[in-house]
């Protein structure tokens, strides 16, 4: 069985540049990817101030909303405010069983969680974890180390597994503690050359900003599925959306 994939930290559906409501071309750019499975980060669930000035805010969660009719949604609320709250998100074309929402924020003013979600595959279960990892390298750290616990206790080690997100991790640290405690493979590392991975190298996709990519914020780790290619979008329409650029993968069971 072939999965097409994409992961997108989408700004909570307004252009990083002047702040304007991106949301519905943000809709039709995702539904253009015809991804099964779509692990999104800074996903509005609700923002009072926005949708009483833009008329053609979604009265629904943005995850609902770019869900449409084609997907399932599930969210996990991250940070929460005076006027609204936003987190992660999954979008599946296939039943969600299962979600749960996991706060790993480090402080009070970070608030990052951990989507699990359970996938029923026609066949099997597909265990997805949608990631917004901190901006601090300690912080990081221990949020990685939550995450492999985490996936340790819920997730069988035979079960296919996706991991998917904005780690913030510019310098690569977290990917040697992965790949040796979970097994899993990075997408874009995997299909870089084979050099850089004998010598502990390997090359992240640039994703971060969007207009011209120089910093590696984004990742796609898998386990228990083969790697057949991998794309960061970095042109029109995605360079008008958001900050971050998506990243998309063609698996297969």
């Amino acid at each position: 069985m072939k999965l097409h994939i994409a992961t997108y930290n989408i700004h909570k559906g307004v252009s990083w540049f002047a702040q304007q409501p991106r949301i519905h071309d943000m809709r039709t750019a995702l539904h253009s990817l015809d991804a099964d499975l779509l692990f999104l980060q800074e996903v509005q669930g609700q923002h009072d101030r926005r949708a009483a000035r833009h008329e053609h805010w979604p009265v629904e969660g943005q995850h609902d909303f770019l869900a449409g009719d084609r997907r399932q949604a599930a969210y996990g609320m991250n940070a929460s405010y005076q006027h609204g709250h936003h987190g992660n998100a999954l979008l599946s074309r296939f039943p969600i069983l299962h979600h749960h929402n996991k706060d790993v924020s480090d402080h009070r003013f970070e608030e990052r969680g951990i989507l699990h979600c359970i996938v029923q595959l026609p066949q099997q279960q597909l265990h997805c974890y949608v990631v917004h990892f901190g901006l601090f390298a300690a912080g990081r750290r221990r949020q990685t180390d939550l995450l492999i616990q985490h996936i340790r206790d819920q997730t069988p080690i035979d079960a296919p597994l996706i991991i998917a997100g904005d780690f913030n991790d510019w310098r690569n640290h977290l990917s040697p503690t992965m790949r040796t405690e979970l097994g899993v493979q990075e997408v874009f590392e995997h299909l870089s050359d084979p050099q850089s991975l004998r010598n502990n190298t390997p090359k992240a996709a640039l994703t971060f900003p969007v207009g011209a990519p120089f910093l590696a914020l984004d990742r796609i780790y898998v386990r228990g599925l083969q790697i057949n290619s991998a794309q960061v979008l970095t042109g029109l329409p995605w360079r008008s959306l958001s900050d971050h650029a998506p990243l998309t993968a063609d698996l297969q069971l």
